[in-house]
């Protein structure tokens, strides 16, 4: 799990990095200063909204101004967005979206981009075909626009991973992987952890790390919920991957982090 952050600290949470935190663009400046003092890694979740309202410069200028340098990954937006839309307008406007994201993803020298799956199975009648067809076409398009920037796909109400996998299959690329969300994963799987791990370990290149009741996607800290978090970091052991604490609130974060750190210096006495 060995990560080295931009601002140079290696952190002792299991030989990673210090994570990154989960922070909307629009809330950088509110939390500047303890960002700063505790020299977070971030990934930094930018909307349409954001989009629409300030300019591309204005959020580079923005994200360059966090002085201690941190590792930095982006999360593009989402909502309405669909990357294997049948309908080719809905996947232009999806397009325009997701270059807008690398733009500003590659003038930062971000580490990868995330951007959701789009696949409802319902919406697409059970046609995984539908859906690999048209998102093939997307991320093509969005492989050879970024220019070697890692691009992760995360899922969201995926039940089982093989249209994932599929995905990558036909991908076929060190340029893209897939985003293990562990709190989607806990409220929509219907397959084991053993099992979605076995078709996708492979192509995973970021983790987003919460929990939940599995009542509602809550973005609990790590420790708080009925995900197998354990599981899933002694899966992950040894393997290059970037981590990232998708816990809403700075409290949760900072729990997380004592969870992880936990952890490690268990497994330290162990050896």
């Amino acid at each position: 799990m060995s990560q080295v952050s931009r601002s140079g600290g290696k952190g002792n949470t299991m030989g990673m990095g210090l994570p990154h935190a989960h922070i909307p663009y629009e809330k950088l400046n509110t939390y500047k200063e303890l960002l700063r003092n505790h020299r977070i890694n971030l990934e930094i979740f930018i909307n349409s909204r954001v989009l629409d309202t300030t300019t591309p410069s204005e959020i580079i200028s923005t994200i360059k101004n966090l002085d201690y340098l941190p590792e930095i990954t982006i999360h593009g937006p989402f909502m309405d967005l669909s990357p294997g839309a049948v309908d080719s307008k809905i996947r232009i406007v999806t397009i325009e979206r997701f270059k807008a994201t690398i733009d500003i993803a590659l003038a930062i020298d971000a580490k990868a981009v995330v951007f959701h799956s789009g696949y409802e199975k319902w919406k697409y009648g059970l046609r995984v075909d539908l859906w690999l067809e048209e998102s093939l076409k997307t991320w093509r398009e969005m492989l050879s626009y970024a220019g070697g920037l890692l691009i992760c796909i995360e899922n969201i109400f995926e039940d089982e991973p093989s249209n994932l996998r599929l995905l990558m299959e036909n991908m076929d690329s060190p340029d893209i992987g897939l985003c293990f969300d562990t709190g989607h994963f806990n409220l929509f799987s219907k397959v084991s952890l053993k099992d979605w791990l076995g078709e996708t370990l492979q192509y995973i290149r970021e983790l987003h790390l919460h929990n939940n009741d599995r009542t509602s996607d809550q973005h609990a800290s790590i420790g708080k919920g009925t995900f197998d978090m354990a599981g899933l970091i002694n899966a992950f052991e040894g393997r290059p991957c970037i981590y990232t604490i998708e816990a809403h609130r700075p409290e949760d974060y900072f729990e997380s982090l004592r969870w992880l750190e936990g952890r490690s210096n268990s497994k330290n006495l162990e050896l």
